[in-house]
């Protein structure tokens, strides 16, 4: 996906009627030693980091079930959307553990230092109604018959994205990952760096041609 110039948009969804990711099997991590639990969660968080990083937009549809890793699957993706019945949380502390796949970096980012520590401690799982309300995601709808409604939401997000500018998306993007980790006048310094990138592109003067002609763009990712 990081590689593929076709793709604008990535969607994470489940194939799981209720359950967007359910988090750890306890069982199998019942079997490991300590130092097997250990390379298991750094691999996750791994993986976790590599969805964070890919260059497009990424939008979670959370359906059912987002807990533990779960979420923080959903975390690492830049939109979510969720089901108002969906039910989220970082439930490590209910089971002897904290969350270890990024939960306590990006659940902060997300909704605040105060709300984060608060639902990290008591391990509370949340519909998406509250998670609306405490910013957690972006949309939530009511679930339909079919158990998708939040896929369908997020593929209708996903096609007000495809017609944007591919490239200059993907520096908004950047822009923004990079320039919340450090002060603002560096974050400036960054967002100048991406805009130069984007001066030369093929998209930008065809988006200045279709301003001038009262015409809709055609971009190409050049």
């Amino acid at each position: 996906l990081r590689f593929d110039e076709e793709v604008r948009v990535v969607v994470f969804k489940s194939e799981v009627k209720g359950i967007f990711c359910a988090g750890a099997d306890l069982k199998e991590r019942a079997q490991m030693d300590d130092a097997e639990v250990g390379h298991f969660v750094k691999r996750l968080r791994n993986l976790m980091d590599e969805i964070a990083a890919l260059p497009v937009p990424t939008i979670a549809a959370i359906d059912g079930y987002a807990l533990g890793g779960g979420l923080e699957l959903a975390l690492a993706c830049d939109l979510r959307v969720a089901a108002s019945s969906a039910k989220m949380g970082l439930i490590e502390t209910t089971r002897g553990l904290l969350p270890g796949a990024g939960g306590t970096q990006r659940l902060p980012r997300v909704v605040g230092v105060g709300l984060a520590k608060e639902l990290i401690f008591t391990g509370r799982q949340i519909d998406g109604q509250e998670a609306l309300s405490i910013g957690l995601v972006n949309h939530t709808v009511p679930q339909n018959s079919e158990g998708d409604a939040a896929y369908q939401r997020a593929v209708a997000l996903a096609k007000e994205i495809l017609p944007q500018a591919p490239f200059a998306v993907k520096m908004g993007k950047l822009a923004i990952n990079r320039g919340m980790e450090v002060d603002i006048a560096s974050g400036m310094a960054i967002e100048g760096m991406c805009y130069a990138q984007n001066i030369p592109t093929r998209d930008r003067q065809e988006g200045m041609a279709a301003f001038r002609e009262k015409r809709l763009p055609r971009f190409v990712g050049k």
